[in-house]
């Protein structure tokens, strides 16, 4: 039998050589992993039934009766017991995925709170609650040029709180620009912080600096001194502001000095 099975094979098209093989192998030996399990098209079933010498008619007759009777193989049958396991396996850990989504987004708010916006109501001061405003910080601006320092408290928001200069504690013209002018301006401020009490609303101070003057290592002495003792632990941000310039129109012509 498998011997004129195996002959009939040989001399058959390759179209219906591929089927009869893959379906008997499907049947005598399941172990075997089938060759191709191309559908059938109308035009191959014309060409399945030459003509063929009486002595394989029996077992053509057999292979078309399992052609005739045997019905289509499912995608899991026809790549076997392991690969069709393998299958399953992946279609349950899918739809577990699936459901495992769709429950995190059902728990997920609608609306997640922005982390931009502060929140000052009752509950943001209340220690236990999950969201806390952090609060920006104030701003010490120190501008220091070649004839003058200016030095302005400012709020968060950028509101100024005070805006001194040199002139404002009494010196005159060249005397404002000045070491000493400078070291006594930084003084007077600070002392102003806290007699009117700003010290408790201050809780960062971001410090700035710009301009390259006399004044700049003066108000840094007095941060590092005595006078800045109660305000030197809230500086959480030193920043240079000094502008430079590039490009541009041609700069003025420099004086020509000494």
């Amino acid at each position: 039998m498998h011997r004129e099975v195996a002959r009939c094979l040989i001399t058959s098209p390759i179209c219906v050589r591929s089927r009869l093989l893959s379906r008997f192998c499907q049947q005598y030996s399941p172990l075997i992993r089938p060759l191709s399990y191309a559908p059938r098209k109308a035009s191959e079933d014309a060409t399945a039934s030459p003509s063929k010498p009486l002595a394989r008619e029996t077992a053509a007759e057999d292979i078309a009766s399992m052609l005739s009777n045997s019905p289509t193989p499912s995608s899991a049958e026809r790549l076997g017991p392991i690969a069709s396991g393998h299958l399953g396996s992946l279609s349950r850990l899918f739809s577990q995925n699936q459901a495992a989504r769709k429950e995190t987004a059902d728990k997920l708010p609608t609306s997640a709170p922005d982390a931009n916006v502060l929140d000052y109501s009752i509950s943001s001061l209340n220690p236990d609650s999950r969201l806390l405003a952090v609060e920006p910080p104030h701003h010490l601006h120190i501008y220091a040029h070649k004839h003058n320092t200016h030095v302005t408290l400012t709020r968060p928001n950028r509101d100024a709180i005070i805006s001194v200069s040199t002139g404002n504690i009494g010196f005159r013209k060249a005397a404002r620009s000045t070491y000493d002018a400078a070291y006594q301006l930084a003084a007077y401020v600070l002392g102003r912080i806290q007699e009117q009490g700003l010290i408790r609303q201050i809780k960062e101070l971001e410090l700035v600096l710009r301009g390259y003057g006399a004044g700049r290592e003066a108000c840094t002495k007095v941060l590092l001194g005595s006078e800045g003792r109660f305000i030197r632990s809230k500086i959480v941000r030193v920043t240079d502001a000094t502008r430079l310039k590039f490009g541009g129109t041609r700069s003025k012509k420099p004086r020509r000095l000494g």
